[in-house]
C-alpha cells in the first residue's frame, strides 16, 4: 500500500531525528513547536490524523490510565499519527490523553502530538427520560465549554483545535442535537476568548459534525444560523461515512452488471472507488454550500472511516459492506484522495473500542479500529508489522501481532461481494440527497 509505505518513512524521518544529540534535539524541536499551529497542521499533507479512544473495557466506566495511554500514543506514533482527536471534557480521557502526551514530550523531546479537543454539546434533557427540547441547550454546556478552555489554556503546545460538539446538529441524533444557533453561541464565545488574549490566537475553533450539518444535505439544515456559524469557525469538520449508507443510502454500493465478469478482488476493488468518490461528493456538497453563501475557508474531514466487522445491517445479511480487506482498502484510497488534495483526515479510528455497542459485541460500532482492542494489527497495517514498525512497542504488554496470524487466505475467507444491483453504472448519483444513519 504506497501510502502507508510513506507513513513508514516519515517514522523512519523520526528516528532520524531522535539520533541527533539531546541538546539538539531540544534546540530543533522548540523551533519547529513555535510553528505548528492547526493551520500549519492541517494544511500540511504530512500530517496524518486519527480520532482515539483508549478505552479497552466494555464501559467507559473503566478508564485508561496515564501508562495504558503512552502505549496507545507511542503505537500511533509509530505509523506516522501526528495529530488525535477526542470528544469531550466530561470524562477523564481527554485531560489524561493531553497529559500524557506532554509527558512523552518531557521524557523524549523528539516525540511529536497534537489533539483537536472535543467539548460535547447537548440538547436540554438529553439522555434523560424527560422530553428532548432541540431548541434549548443543556446546563451541562457551559461547564463543558469551560474545561475545554482551561484545558487549551494549561496546554497549549498541544491543543492546536477546540471543536464546538460531535454531530450536535444533524437531526438523525434525536436524543440530544441542538440547533446552529447554540453551536454559534459557543464557537462565538471561544473566538472572543481568542480576541481578549485568554486563548493563543492560533488556536483553531470548528464544530465536527455530518456533511449535511454543514449545508451539504437538504434544505432544512439551510438557515442562518448555520450562515453565521460557517462564517465564524476557523475551519469546517465534517464527517463522511459511505459504510453506512451502503446500506441507508446505498445508490453507489453493489456490483453492476458490467463488472460481473470481474474476479472478486477487482469487483471489490471497484466498489471501494465507487465509496470514495461518494464521500467526494458529500465533501464537494459542502463546499457547493459555501461558494452559494459567498464563504471561502477550508473543509477538512472529522471522521470517515470503515468497520471490519458487523453482525447487523453491514455484514452477511444484509449490505455484505465490511471486512478487514475492505476496509484496508478505504483507508489507503481514502488517504490518497485527502493526502493529493492537501484535506486533513482523522480518520476513525485507531482502536476497536467495545463500549459503543456493549451489548452487542458484534456490532458495527465496535469495529472501526486499524487495530483490534488487544493491540493486533488489521490488515490495513500488516506491511507495517513486517517492516518492523512496532518492534518493542505493544497493548496490554502484548507485542503487535497481526489478525488473523497473518493468514491472507484466512482473511480473504471472509471477504463477501457486495449485493448485485440491476441498474448500470451511468445510474449513479454523484449528488445524492443525505442522510445516512450511522
Amino acid at each position: 500500500m504506497k501510502l502507508l509505505r510513506e507513513i513508514w518513512i516519515l517514522g523512519l524521518s523520526a528516528i532520524l531525528i531522535a539520533s541527533c544529540s539531546p541538546k539538539q534535539q531540544k534546540s530543533e524541536f522548540m523551533k519547529s513547536a513555535k510553528k505548528v499551529t492547526a493551520q500549519t497542521l492541517l494544511s500540511d499533507p504530512a500530517t496524518v490524523a486519527i480520532s482515539y479512544g483508549g478505552y479497552r473495557a466494555n464501559t467507559r466506566e473503566v478508564q485508561p490510565s496515564i501508562k495504558e495511554l503512552k502505549e496507545d500514543l507511542k503505537l500511533l506514533s509509530a505509523i506516522g499519527i501526528k495529530m488525535l482527536r477526542t470528544y469531550n471534557v466530561q470524562l477523564p480521557h481527554a485531560t489524561n490523553v493531553v497529559k500524557a502526551i506532554s509527558e512523552l514530550k518531557a521524557e523524549d523531546p523528539s516525540f511529536e502530538m497534537y489533539v483537536m479537543l472535543g467539548a460535547w454539546i447537548d440538547c436540554k434533557n438529553a439522555w434523560t427520560d424527560k422530553p428532548v427540547d432541540h431548541d434549548v441547550e443543556s446546563e451541562q454546556n457551559r461547564e463543558e465549554i469551560a474545561r475545554a478552555v482551561a484545558l487549551a489554556q494549561q496546554y497549549p503546545d498541544i491543543i492546536k483545535v477546540i471543536a464546538v460538539g460531535n454531530e450536535a446538529m444533524v437531526k438523525w441524533a434525536t436524543a440530544y442535537y441542538v440547533q446552529p444557533g447554540i453551536i454559534l453561541k459557543w464557537v462565538k464565545h471561544l473566538q472572543e476568548l481568542k480576541k481578549n488574549r485568554e486563548l493563543p490566537s492560533e488556536l483553531w475553533i470548528t464544530s465536527s459534525d455530518n456533511f449535511a450539518s454543514w449545508g451539504g444535505g437538504t434544505s432544512e439544515y439551510h438557515v442562518d444560523d448555520l450562515d453565521q456559524l460557517i462564517r465564524e469557525v476557523d475551519y469546517l469538520s465534517i464527517h463522511t461515512y459511505p459504510m453506512h449508507d451502503t446500506h441507508y443510502n446505498p445508490v453507489f454500493w453493489g456490483i453492476p452488471p458490467q463488472e460481473e465478469q470481474l474476479s472478486k478482488q477487482e469487483k471489490i476493488e471497484q466498489a471501494m472507488n465507487r465509496s470514495v468518490k461518494y464521500a467526494q461528493s458529500q465533501y464537494n456538497s459542502v463546499k457547493s454550500y459555501m461558494k452559494q453563501i459567498g464563504v471561502k475557508k477550508p473543509i477538512h474531514i472529522g471522521e470517515t472511516g470503515w468497520s471490519s466487522y458487523s453482525n447487523e445491517l453491514y455484514g452477511s445479511t444484509d449490505s455484505k459492506a465490511v471486512d478487514e480487506y475492505k476496509a484496508a482498502l478505504f483507508h489507503e484510497k481514502l488517504r490518497e484522495w485527502t493526502v493529493a488534495d492537501s484535506i486533513a483526515c482523522f480518520y476513525f479510528e485507531a482502536f476497536d473500542e467495545s463500549w459503543k455497542d456493549g451489548n452487542n459485541p458484534g456490532g458495527s460500532e465496535n469495529h472501526f479500529g486499524l487495530f483490534t482492542k488487544e493491540g493486533n494489527a488489521k490488515y490495513a497495517l500488516w506491511k507495517l508489522v513486517d517492516q518492523g514498525a512496532f518492534n518493542g512497542l505493544g497493548r496490554n504488554g502484548k507485542p503487535v501481532g497481526k489478525t488473523y496470524n497473518g493468514d491472507i487466505k484466512a482473511l480473504m475467507a471472509d471477504v463477501l461481494l457486495p449485493p448485485s444491483k440491476p441498474q448500470v453504472t451511468s445510474h449513479y448519483n454523484p449528488n445524492p440527497t443525505p442522510d445516512a444513519v450511522p
